[in-house]
């Protein structure tokens, strides 16, 4: 047997001192090293490696990236990302081992189902595993995604991708029989009813503990609407203290751990662009499963330039949703509804929250379309909360509204969040005219929603459209058909430009 002696200070270690970068790398770990580090060196690591960094109980899996020489770092150093610091929790010039990541087995399944092959539940609940654990690097995730969407999910795979979401996080339990939520499929610009849909419903009694994600492809989720009105990132201890204190909330998705992976495959498939029906199913249950919810409201819009563009689109995804939702005891009643155009008038953050403060503070001239948009989904909910009779649901809603108790019962949900906020207005306010008198025929959801992203929604809050005209109302030659609202002036001319170009936003018949 050779001795082999234990390495002396002399001896090069595969550690470095940590360094804080302030690199900014929207939730992707990322390290930076040079070339002629002993490290990458002895480890054979380039550009673009995967590594392990690793200190006391916590490590992170990063992609590397190489710098020749220079000043910005030292041979001995290895500057962290923002997210990476943040992960490891280690201090400025801390020492932090440094390896090849391991590889990942449950790549394999993704290879297979690249090629055509269908899943079981322990090859997702793998997959899933190393998502949340942070193994997967964006090229991993959207190759999943893609695959997934290439040959879509079927039933089964739709509820073991479900069920492995829901098992890799935490899941609440509440002391009452039913426990009601909402969610919209989506596609539909300025549709923000479940700020009111919650108030209409908490302020009857019932428990509904509303959990919502941030836009994917729109202009506004739920929660950058509701954050301009009240804190949203809310952990799972103030979550229930909320609920427990006034029968619901509001609250992102994203800062508590359930269905944690969720959030994960919505910001590559807000990268993408994609929204594939398997994914979209499994996003929705796993959060409502993992929140306890017994009984949820589906509003499915239909409409040419809505995310589902006919009934029998809408029938076919209403029927997967509700067959995956009662593997899990879970019972889903879905709704079609109108999707030929935006609701409300506001497109954007800031702007859809004033739509929905009108309407709970019953303001003259609150959008009706909202309104009644919201008071069926929440007559729905109040009905099987037996609440209302069958059929009467929509009626006690509007009155709930009427008589003030939606709004007393918002405020009070907002204060118990953390305060309520005033919302951000924009200081650039562009009106987008009609070109000729005439009737309004057309208005494209999509068109309108790239728009309001163009001019700065969602991450600028108070960007976005506000609309001046609905399908059927008659407008006169240069008469403002909606305003384009920015924060910058850059943002403003960009939106315009686009607005230019795409006439038929809006589209006026002679």
């Amino acid at each position: 047997m050779i001795p082999v002696q234990e390495p002396t200070d002399a001896v090069a270690q595969p550690t470095l001192r940590a360094k804080r970068l302030g690199l900014h790398t929207q939730h992707q770990a990322v390290v930076i090293m040079r070339t002629d580090c002993h490290v990458c060196r002895s480890e054979g690591l380039a550009a673009r490696s995967q590594v392990l960094v690793s200190t006391g109980n916590r490590e992170v899996q990063a992609t590397l990236f190489q710098i020749e020489g220079g000043e910005l770092i030292g041979l001995d150093e290895i500057a962290l990302s923002e997210t990476a610091w943040t992960i490891l929790g280690v201090a400025d010039g801390e020492a932090v081992k440094v390896t090849h990541a391991p590889a990942i087995e449950s790549l394999a399944s993704v290879r297979r189902r690249i090629y055509g092959n269908r899943l079981d539940a322990s090859a997702f609940a793998a997959i899933v595993n190393d998502v949340v654990a942070g193994r997967y690097t964006d090229v991993h995730l959207a190759a999943f995604l893609t695959a997934s969407a290439a040959l879509p999910l079927d039933e089964e795979e739709t509820a073991d991708l479900t069920g492995a979401m829901v098992e890799v996080g935490d899941r609440m339990r509440w002391d009452a029989p039913i426990v009601v939520d909402k969610h919209c499929i989506g596609g539909l610009p300025g549709n923000r009813t479940t700020p009111i849909v919650v108030a209409i419903v908490a302020s009857h009694g019932l428990i509904m503990p509303k959990t919502s994600s941030r836009a994917i492809t729109s202009p506004a989720g739920t929660a950058d609407t509701m954050e301009t009105l009240a804190p949203v990132d809310l952990d799972i201890a103030t979550l229930r203290r909320v609920v427990e204190a006034e029968g619901g909330c509001i609250a992102w998705g994203g800062a508590v751990h359930l269905s944690p992976a969720d959030d994960i495959f919505l910001r590559v498939e807000r990268e993408l662009d994609v929204d594939t029906e398997g994914q979209l199913i499994a996003s929705v249950l796993s959060k409502k499963i993992s929140a306890g919810s017994t009984h949820v409201v589906i509003d499915i819009p239909v409409g040419a330039t809505a995310k589902v563009r006919s009934e029998e689109v809408a029938s076919h995804l209403a029927e997967r949703i509700g067959a995956v939702a009662a593997r899990f005891g879970l019972t889903a009643t879905c709704l079609q509804t109108d999707g030929s155009q935006p609701v409300g008038r506001g497109i954007g953050p800031a702007l859809e929250a004033f739509d929905v403060l009108a309407v709970l503070q019953n303001a003259s001239g609150a959008p009706d379309d909202l309104r009644r948009r919201a008071a069926t989904l929440a007559g729905a909910a109040l009905e099987i909360g037996g609440k209302a009779r069958r059929g009467e649901g929509t009626r006690l809603a509007l009155e709930t509204l009427a008589e003030g108790r939606a709004w007393a019962k918002f405020e009070a949900i907002c204060e118990a969040q953390g305060g309520m906020r005033t919302p951000p207005t924009a200081s650039n306010v562009h009106p987008v005219v009609a070109p000729h008198a005439g009737r309004i025929v057309h208005i494209d959801n999509r068109k309108l929603a790239r728009l309001a992203k163009l001019a700065g929604a969602p991450e600028a809050k108070a960007a976005g459209v506000r609309m001046n005209v609905r399908l059927g109302h008659e407008i006169d030659k240069g008469q403002p058909m909606l305003h384009v609202h920015a924060e910058t002036r850059g943002e403003l001319a960009y939106a315009l430009e686009y607005a230019s170009r795409a006439d038929d936003i809006v589209k006026v018949e002679p």
